[in-house]
């Protein structure tokens, strides 16, 4: 599989592990995060084949051949604006939750650039946050509308 960029050869066993697990303990790639563990808080979310899933529900061997992208290269790359403007809105405060969030808006906003408030709403129902609350969460989706020309 690619994460990130670079190709990974996964061990032959961890075919049956979840992609999180294999992720984080085998590839060492510490972007996504282990929440609930059954797919429902969003923490894990990565990109594969550009389509936000919950790793924790992929099976390792599911996403051979496929391509992963972690909040760690979205942040940096298509969702560097994403990441900056939830910081700039007050949409992280204990960051457990921001790396998800940074992924399914960046897929949003790729899918539907100039996505509403309820398209957004929608797109991020599979992700929890604790801390911030969502209307800041959804002020930053606008935000990098706005910055991006792209306001509806």
């Amino acid at each position: 599989m690619v994460v990130d960029g670079e190709t990974r050869v996964v061990a032959e066993g961890s075919v049956a592990k979840d992609l999180l697990t294999v992720l984080r303990d085998e590839l060492d790639s510490l972007a996504p995060k282990e929440g609930c563990g059954t797919g429902v808080c969003g923490a894990c979310t990565v990109l594969l084949d550009g389509e936000p899933v919950a790793a924790c529900t992929v099976l390792a061997g599911d996403a051979a051949g496929c391509e992963i992208a972690t909040a760690a290269t979205v942040s940096t790359g298509q969702g560097a604006d994403v990441a900056e403007c939830l910081r700039l809105a007050g949409g992280i405060q204990c960051g457990f939750c921001s790396p998800g969030f940074v992924v399914s808006i960046t897929a949003l906003l790729e899918r539907s650039p100039a996505a509403s408030d309820t398209e957004a709403r929608w797109a991020l129902a599979g992700n929890l946050c604790r801390c911030t609350g969502y209307g800041r969460i959804l002020a930053a989706v606008r935000m990098v509308q706005e910055r991006r020309g792209q306001a509806s």
